[in-house]
């Protein structure tokens, strides 16, 4: 069974992007939206953590845009149709609220 996580809070200020990355199974995804895509700032320890995982990682394209944040190879951009696209893959989507 495969799960979505979604997370729309920065990796700054809390642990939600850890606690994610410590409970993420085989087929599971990962999407930054909101202030989570500050994650992909490279030199940052949450950069190193995502790259280091080579997980499938998404990334909302018009927040990336919204804060000038480059989106690295590894991971791909998607707009809102490919945010509900990842949702109808997998069999469950978790909101890290």
């Amino acid at each position: 069974m495969s799960t979505l996580h979604v997370l729309s809070h920065s990796p700054f200020g809390d642990e939600r992007l850890n606690s994610c990355l410590r409970l993420l199974g085989s087929a599971d995804a990962v999407l930054l939206s909101g202030d989570a895509v500050y994650a992909l700032q490279p030199g940052t320890a949450p950069f190193a953590a995502l790259e280091g995982r080579r997980i499938p990682l998404f990334v909302l394209t018009e927040d990336a845009q919204a804060r000038a944040v480059n989106v690295p190879d590894w991971a791909e951009l998607v707009d809102y149709p490919g945010f509900v696209e990842l949702s109808i893959r997998h069999d469950k989507v978790n909101s890290w609220l």
